[in-house]
C-alpha cells in the first residue's frame, strides 16, 4: 500500500510541476471540484456499487493530495504533516481504544467523542465547530446530535412527534392569516423537529431524504412515460389523471422485485 501512495503523491506533484492547468488551480479554485467528488462518493454508496465507489474514493484522495501539496508549496503543511494530525486526533479522541477508560458502547463512544472535541476547540459555543457550509438539513442532524451527546434531548419519541404536530398547527394558523414570515419560521421548526425525531430513531435524514428524491425521480419519470403513451406530453395532463398515472407508477415500482 506504501508503493502506491508514494507513486500518486509523486504523481500529483508531476501534475502541479508540468500540467499548465494543474499548476494554476488553488484551494479556492478546487473547492467546487472537491464538493463534487464527495456527492460522487455519496451517489456511490446510494447506489451500494462498490466499483463505482472505490473510483469516487480515488477522485477524492487525489482532491486531498493535491490539496496537500498546495499547502506544502506554501510552506503551510504537507500529506505527512496532514496524517500525523488525524492520526495523533483519532488516537485521543479514542482513550477506550489506546489505554484509557473503557466505553459500555457505541453510544458512550459518541458522547465522549463530542465531549473531547468541545473540550479541544476551547470554543464557548458546542455547536460552533459545526461548519456553516454544510446543507441545512446534514447541518440540522449534526446540531441535534451533538446537542444530544452533551444531555441536551428529548426524553421519549413520543414527545418529538408531539412537536411535529405542533409546529404543524402552528403552520397552519400562520398559512390560515397568510403571514408569509410566521410561515418559514414554522416550517423550519417543522422541518427541525423531524430531523430530530429520525435522529432519535436511528434514521440519517439526508439519506432517507436522498432515497425518496430517488423515488420521485423514477416515478414521475415513469409518469412522462405513461402521458407520453396516451399521445401527450406531461404538462398537458390534467391533476386528476397525473394522480391516477402516480398511483399505477408507484404499483408498477412495487410489483418489480429488485425496488421492494
Amino acid at each position: 500500500m506504501a508503493e502506491e501512495l508514494s507513486r500518486l503523491v509523486s504523481l500529483v506533484e508531476k501534475l502541479r510541476r508540468d500540467c499548465p492547468w494543474d499548476r494554476e488551480q488553488t484551494p479556492e479554485t478546487l473547492r467546487t471540484y472537491l464538493l463534487e467528488e464527495c456527492h460522487e462518493v455519496l451517489d456511490a454508496i446510494d447506489a451500494q456499487d462498490p466499483e463505482s465507489l472505490a473510483d469516487e474514493l480515488g477522485d477524492l484522495l487525489f482532491q486531498i493530495l493535491f490539496l496537500s501539496r498546495i499547502g506544502e508549496e506554501r510552506g503551510w503543511f504537507d500529506i505527512a504533516g496532514v496524517a500525523e494530525r488525524i492520526g495523533r486526533k483519532m488516537t485521543e479522541r479514542h482513550p477506550h481504544v489506546f489505554g484509557g477508560p473503557s466505553a459500555a458502547d457505541a453510544a458512550a463512544v459518541k458522547q465522549g467523542w463530542e465531549r473531547r472535541k468541545q473540550q479541544a476547540s476551547g470554543a464557548a459555543d458546542p455547536l460552533g465547530s459545526i461548519p456553516r457550509s454544510l446543507p441545512a438539513l446534514a447541518s440540522a442532524y449534526r446540531m441535534t446530535s451533538r446537542a444530544a451527546d452533551l444531555g441536551f434531548d428529548w426524553e421519549r419519541d413520543s414527545d418529538v412527534a408531539a412537536k411535529i404536530e405542533e409546529e404543524l398547527a402552528e403552520w397552519r394558523a400562520a398559512a390560515q392569516v397568510e403571514d408569509r414570515i410566521a410561515e418559514e419560521h414554522e416550517i423550519g421548526d417543522l422541518l427541525f423537529s423531524i430531523v430530530n425525531l429520525a435522529r432519535r430513531r436511528g434514521v440519517d435524514p439526508e439519506a432517507a431524504l436522498r432515497k425518496t428524491q430517488g423515488r420521485f425521480r423514477r416515478r414521475f419519470a415513469r409518469v412522462a412515460d405513461l402521458a407520453r403513451e396516451s399521445g401527450r406530453e406531461v404538462g398537458d395532463v390534467g391533476a386528476a389523471e397525473l394522480d391516477s398515472f402516480w398511483e399505477d407508477a408507484k404499483a408498477e415500482e412495487r410489483g418489480s422485485p429488485e425496488k421492494r
